[in-house]
């Protein structure tokens, strides 16, 4: 089976954590933002519930060198037209690339076949040549009522697929703005960047290492493992573990604010996604001396993002610099007593933004190792974007502090 996905708004991000939860199956890049993955395992229906980084997935059925309409229409007929239906059918075409095709004229005999079969349909358009995953969500067209036939130029080829999902941007939205405790000055991590970092933490199919907390493939059964964050704030990471399946959460902050913050926003996620039967620890805490606290080699996964210096105002640059990396490179020390053999760091560290050039902060690494999260394959890829020290950069155009990630094995 070959299955695609729409990337992100940082596509290099993206496929960094596809091939963390994909590490045995065989990815591409067909464009800048698009992936595909050969596998011979049937990928669930709700994946995108646990990954943030891909906007739209689905399955690719067909594979043509012409961009013919009627090669086109007669690929999406086997897998686009519903087997009966007694109300309206609605369905919409999304075309990634730059080749000639005229999406009216599909439209227009798409639902002319339909008819000819006694299926009454709508055609969803758009102004644009892709249908966002709003208007695939709301037109129902991931659903047995409706479909979105999407073709994708790779190479001199044409796939042809269908949209098995869209990222749940209406859920993600409300366990961003709709929890109890927010703290706008701290700076808050998405939902989605805390899900991306858990999937670059804890690769499920990891040679040699332990099992997945949750598979993507349909039948596989879950592993356990123990996850910290240290420096947990109002909790995303913690919480977003606890809706990906994670059983063994242990948060700790210096901040008895921000450990009374993560406590309200279990709270109400445990309330709202109906959560049982997770095992965490909140705890007051220096993360720069969490060996008193937390066992050597216990933990699997340090998942976090720290305190990142100031977000508003004017401040000195190189001095947040300095007191940054000393925290930083006393937080990693007492990481790596924690961590086990074979464990990894997630972690945020902030790039400010300069008149010049960005600034970076460079804290000594205490002796773990800078992993690249981009497969082997992969790594010269024109379309992938990765500093020096290949970590990724992820940021919007406006903001004054961008993320780097960077993920450290022990």
């Amino acid at each position: 089976m070959k299955y695609f996905f729409i990337l992100g708004s940082n596509p290099t991000l993206s496929l960094a954590e596809l091939a963390s939860v994909f590490s045995d199956g065989r990815l591409a890049l067909a464009q800048t933002n698009i992936a595909t993955l050969e596998t011979d395992t049937e990928i669930k229906a709700d994946l995108l519930y646990r990954i943030g980084g891909t906007i739209k997935f689905g399955l690719i059925y067909d594979e043509l060198t012409t961009p013919r309409p009627q090669d086109i229409l007669k690929a999406a007929a086997i897998f686009a037209k519903p087997e009966k239906t007694e109300t309206k059918f609605y369905f919409g075409i999304s075309f990634y690339g730059k080749a000639k095709i005229n999406l009216k004229v599909l439209g227009m005999e798409f639902k002319k076949l339909l008819k000819l079969e006694g299926i009454s349909s709508r055609w969803v358009i758009s102004r644009e040549p892709t249908l966002s995953s709003v208007v695939v969500e709301q037109n129902k067209l991931t659903t047995a009522k409706g479909a979105e036939i999407v073709i994708i130029q790779f190479d001199k080829k044409l796939l042809i697929g269908k949209t098995l999902a869209v990222q749940p941007f209406k859920e993600l939205s409300f366990r961003d703005y709709g929890r109890p405790a927010r703290d706008d000055r701290s700076g808050m991590l998405p939902p989605k960047l805390a899900q991306i970092m858990i999937n670059l933490a804890l690769p499920p199919f990891r040679k040699g290492g332990r099992g997945a907390y949750s598979s993507p493939y349909e039948g596989e059964d879950k592993g356990e493992v123990t996850i910290l964050d240290p420096f947990c704030g109002s909790g995303t990471i913690v919480t977003e573990a606890m809706l990906m399946g994670h059983t063994n959460i242990i948060g700790s902050d210096i901040s008895p604010r921000a450990v009374d913050d993560t406590k309200k926003n279990i709270a109400w996620t445990e309330k709202n996604y109906e959560i049982q039967n997770t095992k965490y620890k909140i705890l007051t805490l220096d993360a720069s001396q969490i060996t008193k606290q937390i066992q050597p080699n216990s933990i699997d996964a340090i998942i976090t993002e720290p305190y990142l210096g100031p977000q508003r105002g004017g401040f000195d640059r190189s001095k947040i610099v300095k007191d940054l990396e000393r925290l930083y490179e006393k937080s990693l020390m007492e990481f790596k007593k924690i961590l086990k053999p074979d464990g990894r760091i997630v972690m945020v560290w902030p790039v400010f933004s300069g008149q010049f050039k960005s600034i970076f902060i460079n804290p000594s690494l205490a002796g773990l190792k800078i992993i690249n999260p981009i497969p082997d394959n992969l790594q010269k890829n024109i379309f992938l974007k990765l500093t020096d020290r290949e970590t990724i950069v992820y940021g919007r155009e406006e903001q004054k502090v961008w993320r780097e990630i960077v993920v450290l094995e022990k």
